[in-house]
């Protein structure tokens, strides 16, 4: 049956019912908990701010990096000095977000979450937000440290982004391998970890990986931030032999080139030489995702590179360009625990990355228009 299908995982589904699907398009029935995300919950203190505020903090636009002692004022700043809004974010949260914002129709708590907040009531917003957008999630409680915070500093809609983990940055493997959360790991098809995370729980990671591998089933891996592959090396090196898709943006591409040594700028030849590296599960090769703003979004998929061009939006249309690679990542797991054909997949990656830059923050309209 097609629920039998659905929870083998793994080869998520078999030759029969993919050339059901390609005649019908049909998806596959998905159960609760299929899809799973463990990472850095974080509320986003988010506010529209100038070129001059940027420098103040010596900061970048479009960046993503880790708040050090010169940034610590921020927080502070931001809520006192300037109108902000409050959202749930961290890079894995949001993507777990989208996805299930896609799948709401179908089922409520496909998506399950996993990260550590402080005992406090930032946390408290972040289970109500994650609940309500339907993530069913499952976080470790640290008393001792405040729930980690992101500021999301909107420069004429390009974003840069400081985070301050707090407590993401406690998270132990304690907690995933207790039986109640490794229970959730089991009755999950595919895996979701941004690479935000490498920072945190390589053990949490790598035990999940070495699982998706014993079982055949999909892990799926993004590179986040220039700074991962960079200062992170090791970590990334030790997970990557179990990565089946590894996504990531020019700029990920073009650090993940320079750490890795491959001498090339070129990031068609990158995703080549990502999709080449070596590779535990055999059954299926590995597909490289690059996405570059607003050009067309580079595959290297089955020995060949295809280019899959964006959803085109006008200019003014653009609201906030935050959120957009992780709405991307969440359309992509959305299909893909559906079983669907990889181009299906693709479509659904750039509606909710289209749908986001559209909003203010990782937000997105009550009802989903995917067709």
């Amino acid at each position: 049956s097609l629920k039998e299908m659905a929870e083998q995982g793994g080869n998520v589904v078999d030759s029969q019912a993919k050339r059901r699907k390609a005649d019908t398009g049909e998806a596959m029935a998905v159960q609760e908990g299929a899809l799973f995300c463990i990472g850095n919950p974080l509320l986003d203190i988010s506010t529209e701010v100038d070129g001059a505020y940027l420098l103040k903090y010596d900061l970048k636009d479009n960046d993503a990096i880790l708040a050090e002692e010169k940034h610590l004022p921020i927080y502070k700043d931001l809520v006192d000095n300037y109108t902000v809004e409050y959202m749930a974010g961290g890079a894995g949260q949001n993507a777990i977000r989208v996805a299930q914002w896609m799948l709401n129709s179908k089922k409520r708590f496909i998506a399950t979450y996993i990260g550590c907040i402080g005992d406090d009531e930032f946390g408290k917003k972040l289970n109500e937000v994650a609940t309500k957008d339907g993530v069913k999630v499952h976080y470790l409680k640290n008393k001792e440290h405040p729930t980690g915070t992101c500021a999301v500093l909107i420069n004429s809609k390009v974003r840069s982004l400081v985070a301050n983990l707090g407590s993401a940055n406690h998270y132990t493997y304690n907690h995933l391998a207790s039986p109640e959360n490794w229970a959730l790991v089991e009755k999950a098809n595919i895996f979701y970890i941004a690479g935000f995370f490498l920072t945190v729980s390589p053990e949490s990671i790598m035990s999940i990986a070495k699982h998706a591998l014993e079982k055949n089933k999909l892990l799926v891996l993004n590179l986040s931030a220039p700074f991962i592959p960079m200062a992170f090396k090791d970590a990334l090196l030790e997970v990557l032999p179990y990565v089946d898709i590894l996504v990531g943006n020019e700029l990920e591409g073009a650090a993940v080139s320079d750490s890795l040594g491959y001498g090339t700028k070129d990031l068609e030849e990158v995703a080549k030489r990502l999709a080449a590296h070596s590779k535990e599960n055999k059954n299926r090769e590995r597909i490289v995702i690059i996405t570059q703003g607003p050009g067309d979004v580079i595959v290297y998929r089955n020995g060949e590179v295809t280019k899959y061009p964006i959803l085109p939006i006008k200019e003014e249309d653009i609201v906030d360009t935050n959120g957009a690679g992780d709405a991307f990542v969440g359309g992509l797991l959305s299909q893909l625990v559906q079983g669907q054909p990889f181009d299906r997949c693709m479509e659904g990656a750039n509606f909710t990355a289209h749908t986001v830059i559209m909003q203010s923050g990782c937000t997105f309209p009550s009802e989903c228009g995917f067709v």
